[in-house]
């Protein structure tokens, strides 16, 4: 399993990310050729990686030269250009989840319906590339787990097209929800918004490098050289055995204790079918000895607003808490097996090389059911004696 630990002790912006990935050893026709896909202008802009020093510590510095007025975009528009590219589905997936968190973060932040989001410095040119950039580096080292340790907050203000913010900026600020972060460097703008994204969309959370062999070591250079510490992203590139899978969650929850049942049944469908891992009731007994439930939403990170938006939508909840979650998962595997009563799809449950199970599907099942006219159960046990563990 590949794994890529971002130390991001003096912080983290797009070129820098891009810039540390090239010292991995990520060729730059990866990168300028697949900002290449994109629809803009090639006079436009201009690509260059240099080699540079922060405080005595030699890194790269990807450079992005751009017409000095850009146009300003909207987050549908840059999410459909994307989409509309060449570029390989696992790029555009990637650059497309770094987009949607941060243009979350942004209609959070300015309250404004997520595609109407008006992207200033963050939707030019340099930004794009930056991402896309990332994108295509990522995917070019085959990468299965991103890693993060703390980001530094920072102090200070920053100007942006909306004038003097304080540091972290508002949107950066939202993206840095359920990431470790520390107060350690100085004043001044650590972690920019692309950044930030680029992390809250990608990496799990983390307190300590993760267990791995380093294989290789990446330093990107941001544009600023700041006194107390050298301002360089530094990435570790390192492999460890294919084991337990890992993740993160966000975990959603909810008392309700004056809420008509029929409808309760009707929300747990919506709430799937609008991307949570499950969701499910607990009974509770609360104050005034009411019989309430609870509602418990597994989600993924970048599913959250969307679907805590739903449930105080749906439900008469006034309010949500969340909360984030690692995983340690077996690895799994969808296949289809050959049996006695025809094809069968299954979830083949892995530790690393061992399989530990073999799943049947419960719609595959159902459907041999109706068909053979045969008890469910007798089903299941006639698909699991013959696919057994292999």
């Amino acid at each position: 399993m590949k794994v890529l630990y971002f130390d991001c002790f003096a912080g983290i912006a797009g070129d820098m990310t891009v810039a540390a990935l090239l010292d991995l050893g990520v060729p730059f026709a990866v990168v300028s050729e697949a900002v290449a896909c994109l629809p803009l202008p090639p006079s436009s802009y201009e690509l260059a990686v240099e080699r540079t020093s922060r405080r005595g510590i030699a890194a790269n510095r990807f450079v992005v030269r751009v017409e000095e007025h850009q146009p300003h975009r909207h987050y549908a528009g840059i999410a459909a250009m994307i989409e509309a590219s060449p570029l390989a589905a696992g790029v555009k997936e990637t650059a497309q989840r770094i987009f949607f968190r941060l243009a979350e973060a942004e209609a959070k932040v300015h309250g404004v319906a997520l595609d109407l989001v008006h992207f200033h410095e963050v939707g030019a040119v340099d930004s794009i590339v930056d991402i896309v950039g990332t994108a295509a580096a990522l995917d070019h080292l085959g990468i299965d787990v991103i890693e993060t340790g703390p980001l530094p907050l920072g102090g200070g203000f920053v100007e942006t097209a909306h004038g003097l913010l304080p540091v972290p900026a508002p949107a950066t600020a939202e993206l840095l929800r359920g990431l470790p972060v520390h107060g350690a460097a100085g004043e001044g703008e650590r972690v920019t918004p692309t950044g930030a994204a680029i992390v809250a969309a990608l990496a799990t959370g983390v307190a300590q490098p993760p267990a791995m062999t380093v294989s290789g070591i990446g330093y990107g250079a941001g544009s600023k050289d700041f006194s107390d510490l050298p301002n360089v992203l530094r990435l570790f590139l390192g492999e460890r055995p294919a084991a337990l899978d890992r993740d993160e969650v966000r975990v959603i929850e909810t008392h309700l204790d004056d809420m008509n049942p029929e409808v309760l049944g009707f929300v747990l469908e919506r709430l799937l079918a609008a991307g949570a891992l499950d969701a499910a009731f607990s009974p509770l007994q609360m104050k005034k000895n009411r019989p309430a439930v609870r509602l418990t939403v597994i989600a993924p990170p970048e599913r959250l607003e969307t679907l805590a938006a739903l449930i105080l939508h749906e439900t008469t909840a006034i309010g949500v808490r969340h909360y984030p979650v690692a995983r340690l998962k077996l690895l799994r595997q969808e296949e289809e097996r050959d049996t006695s009563l025809g094809s069968v799809r299954v979830k083949v449950l892995r530790d690393g090389e061992a399989v530990v199970r073999v799943v049947p599907e419960y719609e595959s099942c159902r459907q041999i059911a109706e068909r053979c006219r045969l008890p469910l159960l007798e089903v299941y046990r006639i698909v699991e004696g013959e696919v057994g563990r292999g």
